[in-house]
Formats: structure tokens, C-alpha cells, sequence
């Protein structure tokens, strides 16, 4: 079988391409086609690569090409983990909306909307030439905004499209073993959007533990989103959120914390993997020693700022050593290609799932998973509190959506506008006209084509 990396000169890239070769079972995916617009950046985790495979017997076969066509065709599977406008791009929707004094983050408010408009015409692209030359592939998509981007893609390829991210596994997994429990022999109750949702319960034995876990003080410590948000508000909520609707409940401190860093996460990044491509070219030898030390540095920084304004301490070294979206990611193709049944929490169309959405919205619920595809599991109805912020949130994605497939520049201001960390229709309007300065390939989707 064939797996398709899109933006396969990725720095995160490698995570896969071991999980794969720690795969159990046989060989699953025999070849791996990086595909990127980047001949530097694929030749660079092309040497990555090659000495992660050093020692394996029947290692996945790694081909590199800049041709998208020549990428899918014949493709089993194809993983979609593209960055329109690079880094370069996720610091000007960093800065653009701190300048303003709201919100700048990756998929969190305006930036999540900027980085949508101009990744949604790209994603459709490749959807469309999936489509025409690898038909019955599956598209796993980890592209950010993840369910956003999924629901555009769904629009032409449909179910085929699931999208993954690994914030609610590792709640699950906090939750889990806070109570001396096996994750994989507990049953969540997770539901919402993607970077939006809530752990309502944790069944093991047929009971549901989570009602313990908030009870106990000793045992809440041990899980970050409930040092994050402070045991108080967990408890107050009866259910623990995903990290990121930190953003929501506590944006005054968010905000202070990034703007008042000397760097944002994205300037960071920015430099640290710059670094990374550099040292490579120069010294292709050292390639997987950088590489490891690039990453460790990117894993201990991840929501630093948030972590250091609420008191929630140093990330724990089971999270940093259990692995993310890689895992997901061959979780799902191993059931999808040889059998089996298993539940994941992935983003898949609504249907009937969550009451209160409309069934082409993309939500992250728990799925039964076998090889004839994904079914979502009907979830209970989210509480007032809960319901209203998804829905407006969906409403967002989906005019981010209309604006970026019609090039309207009055729906992006809408979407802006509509945002609840967005307070001002005169400040939506200079998110789009900052962004719109900063960011080419965001432009480009609304001048008209020559």
C-alpha cells in the first residue's frame, strides 16, 4: 500500500514515518511519496528519514516529489498536513491580531479564520485531484483549522475525508491514568469541534468515573487541563475541556501572557525549525541529532505561555513521550485496510450526532472504526453553555468556508465579526485588511484571477 504525505517536507513528518516502522503485524505501507512545494525541505527530511529506517529490515520505501499528480496517483491513503504560507504566515496571524489587542493563535480566533481563508482554496484543489486520480483513497487530514479544512475537502470528496487530532486522546489519556486506569479500557463521552470540546464522562466497568476524578483534589493535579483551568471551573463545568477553549475562558490572560512574551509560538517555531533546514543543508550527516533536538525544544514549548500564566507547571514526560497525531493517524489506516473494529474520536460529518448542528457540519465525536469505514456515534445533548458556543464557532467555519471558496471579501469580515473573541465589527475589519497586507497567498483568494 501506498501512503501520500501532503506537505512532506514538514518537520513533523518524521513522527510518522516512525510510527510506521514501529507498526506491528507486517508491513502495512510499503511505500511512503512525500509530496511538498519545497525541494530543500523534502531533501532535508529525505535524510531524516533515511536514518530513521537504518537498522529496520523491509523499511518503507520514501520517494520525494514536487508533482501533486504524480504524489497520488495510485496513493491508498493520503495524509494532508499542509501549511499554506508557511510559518512566515502563522506569525502574521499571530501579530496581526495581537496588534489589535484580541487574540493571536494558529486556529484560535482571527488567526484560525486567516489561516482557513487561504488554506480552504488549496484543500479544495487537492480534494479535486483526488478525486480525479486516486479515487478510492482515504484523505486523513490533520491540515489546521482541522475541521474546517475537513469540512471544505468534504465537499468533494465526502466521507472519505476524516480528519484527526490528537488534543482529545491525550485528555483521555490524562484523565485515564490520573485514576490509575488503562486508557484503553476506559469509553469517553468527548463531543464538540475540533480544538472545542469537553470530556463529559469516562466509563470503566460499566460506571462512569469521571464524577470521581473531579471530586478528588490529589488526583486532578496530575491532569494539565484541570491545572490549566484551575479545579474550581472543571468542577463548576462537570467536565473537563479540551486545552485549547483556555482561549475562551480566560482571554484577557491569554492575551497578556502572549503579548507580553518576547516571542510568539509562531516566531519561535519559526526560528528554531529555520535552524533545523540549515543545519541539515550544511551538514546532512547530523540530520535525525537535529532533528530530535529541534523537536524537544518545539514539544517542552507547546502552550508555554498559558501554562506559566495559570500555574500548571512544566508538561508531563508521559505526554511528551506517548506520541500525538502519528499514532492516530496509523491507527486509523491499520483498522481502515485489515479489520477489526475499534472507537477513536475523529472529525466526521455531523449527521445527526449533535443536536443543534447542521449534519454537513464537521464535529469531533467518538466513531466506530472497521474496514468499511467510520461511523459516528450518536452523542448526548450539549448543555446550554456548551451548545452556544459550538454553534457560534461552527457559524464562523462555515462563512470562513463561503468567503474562501466565493473570494467574498463581506463574508470574511463576517466571519471575523462573528467570532465571539473578536469584539468589534471595525476591528474585524482590520483583521482583514492586516491580514490581507501580511499574508500573500490570503490576498491572492479575493483579487480576482487574471
Amino acid at each position: 500500500m501506498r501512503l501520500t504525505i501532503l506537505g512532506g517536507g514538514g518537520f513533523r513528518v518524521p513522527l510518522v514515518y516512525g510510527a510506521l516502522l514501529r507498526g506491528t503485524g507486517g508491513p502495512l505501507i510499503e511505500e511512503v511519496v512525500l509530496y511538498d512545494v519545497s525541494e530543500e525541505r523534502l531533501n532535508a527530511i529525505g535524510h531524516v528519514l533515511a536514518r530513521l529506517a537504518a537498522g529496520h529490515d523491509r523499511p518503507p520505501r520514501v520517494r520525494a516529489t514536487t508533482d501533486l499528480d504524480d504524489a497520488l496517483r495510485d496513493a491508498t491513503f493520503v495524509f494532508s498536513a499542509i501549511r499554506v504560507g508557511g510559518l512566515e504566515g502563522r506569525t502574521a496571524d499571530e501579530r496581526v491580531a495581537l496588534d489589535l489587542g484580541v487574540l493571536g493563535q494558529e486556529t484560535i480566533g482571527p488567526g484560525g479564520v486567516a489561516f482557513g481563508l487561504r488554506t480552504i482554496p488549496v484543500a479544495m484543489r487537492v480534494a479535486e485531484r483526488v478525486a480525479a486520480v486516486a479515487p478510492d483513497a482515504w484523505v486523513i487530514n490533520f491540515t489546521n483549522p482541522a475541521g474546517m479544512i475537513t469540512e471544505a475537502m468534504q465537499r468533494v470528496l465526502g466521507d472519505r475525508v476524516i480528519g484527526i487530532c490528537d488534543s482529545p486522546v491525550g485528555l483521555i489519556r490524562r484523565a485515564a491514568r490520573a485514576l490509575g486506569l488503562d486508557p484503553d479500557r476506559t469509553a469517553p463521552d468527548y463531543v464538540g469541534l475540533n480544538h472545542l470540546g469537553w470530556l463529559r464522562g469516562l466509563s470503566h466497568g460499566g460506571r462512569d468515573v469521571l464524577p470521581d476524578l473531579l471530586a478528588d483534589d490529589a488526583a486532578l493535579k496530575l491532569v494539565e487541563e484541570a491545572r490549566l483551568f484551575g479545579p474550581e471551573w472543571v468542577r463548576s463545568l462537570g467536565a473537563l475541556p479540551n486545552e485549547y477553549l483556555y482561549y475562551y475562558d480566560f482571554t484577557r490572560e491569554a492575551v497578556a501572557a502572549i503579548r507580553g512574551a518576547a516571542q510568539t509560538r509562531g516566531e519561535a517555531l519559526l526560528g528554531r525549525q529555520a535552524g533545523f533546514y540549515a543545519a541539515v543543508r550544511h551538514a546532512p550527516e547530523r540530520a535525525l541529532a537535529e532533528w530530535e533536538r529541534t523537536r524537544a525544544e518545539r514539544d517542552a514549548s507547546y502552550m508555554a505561555e498559558t501554562r506559566d500564566t495559570a500555574g500548571a507547571g512544566e508538561r508531563e514526560a508521559a505526554d511528551l513521550s506517548a506520541g500525538g497525531y502519528e499514532g492516530i493517524a496509523l491507527a486509523l489506516m491499520t483498522t481502515l485496510a485489515r479489520g477489526g473494529s475499534t472507537t477513536m474520536i475523529l472529525n466526521v460529518r455531523n449527521g445527526t450526532a449533535v443536536a443543534g448542528l447542521p449534519p454537513e457540519a464537521v464535529v469531533e465525536v467518538p466513531c466506530a472504526v472497521d474496514a468499511g469505514g467510520v461511523r459516528r456515534l450518536a452523542a448526548g445533548p450539549l448543555p446550554g453553555r456548551f451548545l452556544g458556543l459550538v454553534q457560534q464557532v461552527k457559524a464562523v467555519e462555515q462563512l470562513t468556508i463561503e468567503a474562501a471558496v466565493t473570494g467574498s471579501a463581506s463574508l470574511a469580515v463576517q466571519a471575523f465579526a462573528a467570532h465571539p473573541l473578536v469584539d468589534s465589527v471595525s476591528v474585524a475589519r482590520h483583521l482583514l485588511d492586516g491580514y490581507r497586507a501580511r499574508i500573500p497567498e490570503l490576498d491572492a483568494v479575493f483579487r480576482p484571477a487574471p
